[in-house]
């Protein structure tokens, strides 16, 4: 069955300026400029009206009913990047072979991880800044898919599957396993 209007708005705070050119979303504030395309969502329409921006569509099957409450939630969090700004904070751990992470350019490189001779590589999104400080590694920015991606990035890198994963014992499910890895413990604002 099809709903015949959907609407979500989005309220704009002060200091905050949205701009919306057909599909496509630029919102700038205190702590600078985020820009997405929505050019996927044919049957939605977005537009700034007063002091918000809504979302909206007519006729809507489920999945354009779905898109526009995700759609409004990006835009949201467009604004909040831009006002008070995003932190990750990932906790380096390690049983026995201290890991070393250092960050050159666009990626991060984690060696020694379990006593490997090899290099880890874990990948940095455009938008998010990594700071490394003793065990816990921060990604900030004002871009909560950039920071997001980038702290599952750093998580996978040392992520286990398979035997690796499996207790001391060889069986899954009987003891602690290896726990080694680089795991998230706190989402915060910059500001």
């Amino acid at each position: 069955m099809r709903v015949l209007q959907k609407t979500e708005s989005v309220p704009i705070p002060e200091g905050v300026k949205v701009h919306v050119n057909g599909k496509r979303v630029e919102v700038e504030g205190p702590l600078g400029k985020v820009e997405k395309d929505f050019s996927h969502a044919r049957r939605i329409s977005i537009r700034v009206e007063g002091n918000s921006v809504v979302v909206e569509t007519f006729h809507a099957t489920k999945k354009d009913y779905a898109l526009v409450g995700t759609i409004a939630s990006i835009i949201n969090n467009m604004i909040i990047g831009v006002t008070k700004g995003y932190r990750y904070k990932l906790k380096i751990v390690y049983a026995h072979f201290p890991m070393s992470l250092k960050v050159e350019k666009d990626k991060i490189i984690i060696e020694n991880f379990l006593g490997e001779r090899g290099k880890r590589i874990a990948g940095i999104m455009p938008g998010a800044k990594v700071k490394i400080e003793k065990d816990d590694v921060i990604v900030e920015g004002i871009d909560l898919d950039a920071v997001a991606q980038t702290a599952a990035n750093i998580h996978l890198a040392t992520h286990l599957r398979g035997k690796r994963a499996l207790s001391p014992h060889g069986r899954e499910g009987t003891g602690p396993g290896i726990l080694d890895g680089i795991y998230l413990y706190a989402i915060e604002h910059l500001k």
